[in-house]
């Protein structure tokens, strides 16, 4: 994360930010909703099995509240007169060994064991023998004590980290013994608060199931609170999965983005000028005194350089190195002990070693300064994407340097569009509402378009798009933010997952199988068939809504993963934060959208890449998904791709790119393109080679059979209209000689008219002398030439369309004519008088 504001402040110039972010954190501190509190029912509150206890409860509970200020004003105290910071840091650098530590040592390496007798040595030799043993045992005690003060390492490696704390058991097991003791106080927790509902030890009434699980998320957000860093990242992302885990439980873990108690300033200007060798003064004219945001692993200042640039200055938080990689090799063991005791043979170890890389990526934020500046490279086409840009010389390993960046998070939007701000409900407007409603389903929007973009174009994917990371900025871009974790997908992957997709869709389970054998998850000699039986009978059950599947991603990513479990998959790194970064962000678009489907809003892009992009590998899925082993077109899938992608979400950069008007092929009415339109518009164009080797590759009688059905009246029709238009624009040049084309321009149209009434900018004689469609033209009917019944239908269909479409051109035409010619001399006297 590297900068949070809300969306109606403008940079501060002054301290009195921290007084606006003590308002905001104050106003969202409460543990409990208070709409819930508004939703109490009025009947009569049933007695406890025991009486009622409440006002003993509100006794005790105010003492241990005085108590507990007590103690906190007392540990204060005797902490600024004993100094015991720094003594705890001594003791800490004691427990973990620091002091044996020498980063400059050289590595070591083991010694051999000698061996353990020595036949046939007898005398000298024998003695010779015994020395090199000694001499081996003894360089084996050298290496064990050299083993001391090994540092651990900077760049996660599972061997060093696994040789650094096995001769520091004691630091592992102090740490398994503060989880294990810290999730059963929760545990406890949980339970008497059971039990106080029991005995109705509460003054409210009884709570409801949604107040209960808020509860449970807010004692889980403060268990993690207390465990540090690597347990709030957990949190963090099991917060963007309300579909998982619940509305309310992910509304309390949310509060982990921002409320992330902060480490005193003066520890982060020390770390400040230790990075950058300098007084902060001699970089920073102003540094807020509070921090803007704290994150699990560091925290953000609001800064203005020296030459007046506002900045976003993120430090890291003090000893951190050593606590998440420590987390990271416990989770490691317990995945070995999960492995030995579900006898599995894939290494779930895996999992917590690409962690570990991650997060200790995450340490270094060079590393993400670089990050950075590559993903502004790379996504820099895509204007409606917005990344900060890197100062360098103002950044080191523990300090980082960005543009500031000012928008909303999705948050503030979500909550301002609901009207469950901290703020009360009635200062916000309809209006309001309606408008940061309208915000956030753009930014979700253009959240989804920024992920497929990420994930099928570019290859460069944001793995941590959680709330926290995102801005919607006052221009309407998606700004992005932390980028500390990064994926870089290879071409072949991006394909396959492209080609799993639209086998999804089209329920094609076999070659959705091959296709996770192309992303290394299906290991080679699986069985196929019975994996594709499999998946049919896992996913048989997802209902489909106009072709597309009518069900979130998550539930079809479970189902899946039911099998993979199963049959032992694969589960490749670049795999694993591909679908940890889908999945955040449907969770964010559930937020906004409850009847969000990741399918149908992703669908249209994969329809407009396949169309656009000629590559022999998406030539191939096309291919695979529009024509059979016969080379025939199959008409349901073509049907279901058409339709599906003749949206103005799918097409628009397509119609978009200076040849096709976009306004010419769309129906107001529904929202969609007239898809025969489009595609002839389409395939004399650059972007039209992938549909015209389609022509050309596919068996033409299919095509024919295909326009000519009861199924094809839809595209008949368009067909009709089309060729209205290019009989209408020759007519018109040739009776209305001397008539420029302002008389027929939509501006002059009559009311009553169709958009199609008007002569058509495009110049469709361009189509008849294009020898590429010629050619194409007359393969296709080469290919049904040998079916005489299929031209005899072909022939009477193409009659009726030519009959209809003379009609409507010959009528269009006198129209457009009657109102060139006719209506200025009707308006002449009223000119005329109007002279005079």
């Amino acid at each position: 994360m590297a900068a949070v504001i809300a969306p109606s402040l403008q940079p501060p110039s002054s301290p009195p930010i921290s007084s606006l972010l003590s308002v905001r954190a104050t106003a969202s501190s409460g543990l409990v909703p208070h709409n819930n509190h508004k939703k109490q029912k009025h009947h009569k509150k049933k007695p406890g099995a025991f009486g009622n206890f409440s006002h003993f409860a509100n006794v005790v509970r105010k003492d241990v509240d005085f108590l507990k200020r007590g103690i906190d004003s007392g540990v204060t105290w005797a902490s600024e007169t004993f100094r015991i910071p720094q003594v705890a840091k001594k003791i800490d650098d004691i427990v973990w060994l620091r002091h044996l530590e020498d980063p400059l040592a050289p590595p070591y390496s083991s010694p051999s064991w000698p061996q353990p007798w020595y036949p046939g040595l007898t005398a000298v030799d024998l003695l010779m023998a015994d020395l090199k043993a000694l001499e081996a045992y003894a360089g084996y005690l050298y290496y064990l004590s050299k083993m001391w003060s090994k540092p651990l390492p900077e760049v996660y490696d599972p061997q060093d980290v696994a040789h650094y704390f096995s001769v520091r058991p004691h630091v592992v097991g102090l740490r398994v013994l503060e989880v294990f003791s810290s999730f059963a106080a929760a545990v406890i927790n949980i339970r008497t608060s059971g039990i106080r509902k029991f005995l109705q030890l509460s003054s409210e009434e009884e709570l409801d199931d949604k107040t209960s699980d808020y509860n449970f998320g807010m004692v889980l957000k403060e268990t993690m609170l207390n465990l540090g860093p690597t347990f709030i990242k957990v949190g963090q992302s099991l917060s963007t999965r309300p579909d998982i885990i619940g509305v309310e439980m992910s509304k309390a873990l949310s509060e982990l983005h921002d409320q992330i108690p902060p480490f005193p300033r003066n520890v982060a200007m020390k770390i400040i000028e230790e990075e950058l060798g300098s007084p902060v003064e001699s970089y920073f004219s102003y540094i807020s005194e509070e921090p803007i945001a704290a994150a699990s692993f560091g925290q953000v200042y609001f800064a203005r350089t020296t030459n007046g640039i506002n900045v976003a200055v993120k430090v890291q938080r003090p000893n951190l190195h050593h606590v998440v990689v420590r987390d990271v090799y416990i989770l490691r063991l317990g995945l070995g002990l999960l492995q030995k005791i579900a006898k599995r043979k894939s290494d779930p170890r895996l999992y917590a070693d690409e962690l570990g890389k991650g997060f200790v990526g995450e340490l270094d934020y060079t590393l993400e300064a670089a990050n950075a500046s590559k993903f502004l490279e790379v996504h820099s086409r895509f204007t409606f994407m917005r990344v900060p840009r890197v100062f360098h010389h103002l950044s080191r390993k523990r300090v980082l340097t960005m543009e500031w960046m000012v928008g909303e998070s999705p948050t503030d939007l979500l909550s301002s569009s609901t009207g469950t701000s901290a703020r009360n409900v009635s200062e916000y407007a309809e209006k309001q509402k309606v408008d940061a409603k309208r915000r956030l389903l753009d930014m979700v929007s253009k959240g989804v378009e920024a992920t497929l973009v990420q994930l099928l174009e570019t290859g460069l994917l944001h793995a941590d798009p959680h709330p926290g990371n995102l801005r919607y900025t006052s221009s309407g871009q998606l700004g992005f933010l932390d980028f500390g974790l990064l994926c870089q997908m290879e071409k072949r992957h991006q394909f396959a997952m492209l080609a799993s997709i639209v086998h999804i869709v089209n329920g094609d389970w076999a070659s959705l199988v091959r296709s996770l054998m192309d992303m290394d998850v299906v290991r080679p000699g699986t069985n196929i068939r019975v994996v594709t039986l499999e998946l049919e009978q896992a996913l048989g059950e997802v209902e489909f809504k106009e072709g597309i599947p009518d069900v979130k991603f998550s539930r079809v990513l479970g189902k899946i993963w039911s099998v993979a479990l199963k049959y032992h998959f694969r589960m490749p790194p670049y795999y694993t934060l591909v679908l940890r970064s889908l999945a955040s962000f449907e969770g964010l678009a559930i937020a906004a959208d409850k009847n969000f489907k990741t399918f149908e809003a992703a669908y249209p892009y994969v329809v407009r890449k396949l169309l656009t992009e000629n590559s022999p590998e998406t030539r191939n899925i096309l291919h695979s998904v529009l024509l059979n082993r016969k080379k025939e077109f199959q008409w349901q899938r073509l049907s279901l791709f058409l339709r599906v992608g003749a949206t103005r979400k799918a097409l628009q950069q397509v119609a978009s790119n200076g040849e096709i008007s976009l306004d010419n092929s769309l129906n107001k009415g529904t929202d969609t393109f007239d898809v025969a339109y489009l595609v002839l518009r389409l395939l004399p164009s650059k972007d039209g080679v992938v549909l015209r080797r389609l022509l050309m590759t596919a068996n033409g009688a299919s095509l024919i059979k295909a326009m000519v059905s009861k199924e094809g009246k839809f595209f008949r029709e368009q067909l009709c209209k089309i060729i209205t238009d290019a009989m209408c624009q020759w007519m018109i040049k040739l009776f209305g000689q001397g008539i420029t084309a302002a008389h027929f321009s939509p501006s002059n149209r009559e009311p009553g008219l169709s958009p199609r009434s008007s002569v058509p900018a495009y110049d469709y004689n361009s189509l008849f002398r294009d020898r590429r469609l010629r050619l194409i033209f007359s393969h296709i009917l080469k290919s049904a030439s040998s079916d005489k019944i299929l031209m005899l239908r072909f022939c009477l269909a193409s009659m009726v369309i030519m009959i209809k479409a003379s009609t409507m051109a010959c009528h269009r035409a006198i129209m457009l004519l009657s109102e060139a010619y006719l209506v200025p001399l009707f308006d002449t006297p009223k000119r005329y008088a109007v002279s005079t």
